[in-house]
């Protein structure tokens, strides 16, 4: 981690931008009301007028997830107010409009709705970015997409890609915060080593971070980009960090096409690493992520992972057929997933013991043979552990010291 030196440079900048930002009565606050409905960043900056943004040539980063609560695109929202001079859109992975699959993006185009030029900025990062957003002739980058908590969910780095670009280009970025929709309690789970650094974890933070994404642009600027970028983070009022999604009274858009509800986001942080496996994570079916499995498993594995009475969690026997991805067409054995409590469910605790019993029950349990498991967990100490035959226990207990140290700087960031 960088010195306390550079949290202090990023403080002073973010101070600044935010002082403008607050200079008038109507400006978004950024203190929050545990009594008041929740409000969105964009909410805030809505009721303000666009104060902050006020004879500046603004380009958004977003997705379909960028809505406001009666389910209109914050891109169409601001096209049509005079308020604001929207001028371009940037698209992440799956694309601004939402129309491309996992590790897929819509390219260049022109928006239909609006008229707007949309930017692809998917694998794109560094000067190649900073171009990007050079080309397009703004002057402010804004980033509103909702995350869902884990690392290895590629919008979170795209924010530190477009704040790295904005920084290289000489543009201001500014962040619309939304909820952690599975909370902002506690950061669990393994913390990235850096030379598995990939586009699911470009760095050293925990597997379920618990912050909110002005949380993490906080993070990001002072304590990793090579120098800060001006930023400004708007913050939500009405959100407390033990609220679950559904507390929220938003509309839940999925994110990615495999993310389709709440539910999904609350177990992803960890069975996705199943991803790194040969048994499906439950893509192609209407439960991803809560349903995994493959040809050969049956009852036995739900049997064993029950054993374990894993907090907050049961594992009932199940048989699916996934629609594509994995065992496509075929008719395939596992558990599903029932969270019965949620306030004492750990994802990642969830997803190493079912990694555990898997390899327990099945013998033909294998890891991908590009060890992609190391890249989702951060490191080869979950494969090599759970290969010697390591519990849940043990190889939980192996990532404390480092979650410990994460905790501690993660907690100079929080915002709520």
């Amino acid at each position: 981690m960088r010195p306390s030196r550079r949290a202090l440079l990023t403080a002073t900048a973010t101070a600044t931008a935010t002082a403008a930002f607050a200079a008038t009565p109507t400006a978004p606050t950024t203190t929050t009301s545990h009594t008041d409905p929740l409000r969105t960043g964009f909410e805030q900056l809505q009721a303000s007028g666009y104060t902050a943004l006020h004879g500046r040539r603004v380009g958004v980063v977003t997705n379909p997830t960028g809505v406001t609560r009666d389910v209109r695109h914050i891109v169409d929202v601001m096209h049509a107010d005079p308020h604001v001079e929207l001028t371009a859109v940037f698209g992440p992975e799956h694309g601004f409009r939402g129309t491309a699959q996992a590790g897929g993006s819509e390219g260049r185009y022109d928006d239909p709705a609006t008229g707007l030029p949309v930017y692809d900025t998917y694998l794109k990062s560094g000067k190649p970015l900073a171009d990007v957003f050079t080309a397009s002739g703004v002057d402010t980058v804004v980033f509103d997409i909702q995350d869902v908590g884990a690392r290895f969910y590629t919008y979170i780095w795209t924010l530190y890609d477009c704040m790295e670009a904005a920084r290289l280009a000489g543009k201001r970025f500014m962040v619309l915060d939304r909820p952690n929709p599975v909370t902002g309690r506690a950061a669990q789970g393994p913390v990235l080593h850096k030379e598995f650094a990939t586009f699911v974890g470009r760095q050293p933070i925990a597997q379920a971070h618990g912050m909110t994404v002005a949380e993490l642009a906080r993070l990001f600027n002072g304590a990793f980009l090579a120098a800060p970028v001006e930023l400004t983070t708007v913050l939500m009022s009405g959100w407390k960090r033990s609220d679950f999604y559904d507390a929220s009274g938003l509309p839940w858009v999925p994110p990615s096409p495999n993310m389709p509800t709440a539910d999904t986001a609350l177990v992803y942080s960890g069975t996705c690493l199943f991803e790194g496996t040969n048994l499906s994570e439950g893509r192609g079916t209407t439960r991803p992520f809560e349903l995994l499995g493959a040809e050969g498993i049956d009852g036995r594995w739900a049997l064993e992972a029950n054993r374990l009475k894993v907090p907050g969690v049961r594992f009932r026997e199940a048989y699916f057929a996934p629609t594509f991805s994995k065992f496509q067409g075929k008719t395939i054995g596992g558990v599903q997933i029932h969270v019965h409590d949620r306030a004492a469910y750990d994802p990642v605790r969830t997803g190493i013991a079912l990694l555990v019993t898997a390899k327990k029950v099945w013998s033909g349990f294998a890891w991908r043979s590009d060890h992609w498991i190391d890249k989702l967990t951060g490191s080869a100490e979950v494969r090599t552990m759970i290969d010697a035959g390591a519990t849940t226990d043990e190889v939980v207990a192996a990532w404390q010291d480092e979650l410990k140290a994460f905790q501690k700087i993660r907690k100079e960031y929080l915002l709520y």
